[in-house]
């Protein structure tokens, strides 16, 4: 059985990403905050039994990154790592003269910080299984964003550190997929003055990105997907007025 870590794991992409990786057949162990709702959707499909099964739920802040260090330490002392998802994001949308020095702390550190420390710590597991990291990016990486230029930064240095390790590792066989996501729904753009329209042309939903990642590792030994850019039919979003929390 191979082994898989998701980041972000607990709700949105990364639930239905963790659902597909279990029908597939991987060992999961899984990253975020709540897993209530996600654990009570798999006990209902019968893919999740009970702690210590397929599917290991890790409850963890990604801001405090020594934790999450330690964490991964522990996973490779008893599981070889043939698949990382580094599905995590925050995103805080704006003019950036609006933005609170925490929330582009945060930005940096969950989107672009914690994927280079796992990548990092998983290289020489992930080319011993000849393994595959897979980094749910997003649109913004490959255009400019006057709404959200911090965010955007974060996942343009996560597509070209993508591109690179690539580079670097795949005379070893390693593979590294980078996915490019336009607006999707899901709870991600609670603290933004825009979110998705009802219309379902203009959004993605979280199974469209799941689909990506599936058609990614069914592919043929040997070839490489290493970008997939998916976008909504339709370009329109919904207006609605600004919820920042209260951040320092």
């Amino acid at each position: 059985m191979k082994t898989a870590i998701i980041t972000g794991a607990s709700s949105g992409i990364g639930a239905a990403i963790t659902k597909e990786l279990l029908h597939l057949g991987y060992r999961v162990f899984g990253f975020g905050r709540d897993f209530t709702s996600l654990l009570a959707d798999l006990e209902k499909e019968g893919i999740y039994t009970s702690p210590g099964s397929d599917f290991i739920p890790i409850v963890l802040d990604f801001m405090q990154t020594g934790k999450l260090i330690e964490k991964i330490r522990e996973i490779r002392k008893t599981s070889k790592i043939f698949l990382l998802i580094n599905n995590a994001g925050v995103g805080y949308f704006g003019l950036h003269e609006e933005l609170k020095p925490s929330m582009i702390h945060e930005m940096v550190t969950v989107n672009l910080e914690v994927p280079m420390l796992l990548c990092q710590l998983l290289l020489r597991d992930l080319k011993e299984t000849g393994g595959h990291i897979i980094q749910i990016s997003s649109i913004t990486a490959k255009k400019n964003s006057p709404h959200g230029c911090a965010y955007g930064a974060t996942k343009a240095g996560l597509t070209a550190f993508s591109q690179s390790l690539f580079d670097e590792a795949r005379k070893y066989g390693v593979r590294i997929t980078c996915i490019h996501p336009d607006m999707t729904k899901s709870n991600f753009y609670r603290n933004a003055d825009f979110g998705t329209e009802a219309d379902p042309a203009c959004s993605l939903s979280p199974e469209d990105v799941t689909a990506a990642v599936r058609a990614v590792l069914t592919a043929r030994e040997g070839m490489v997907i290493p970008d997939i850019t998916l976008t909504p039919q339709k370009h329109r979003i919904a207006k609605r007025e600004k919820r920042f929390p209260n951040l320092k």
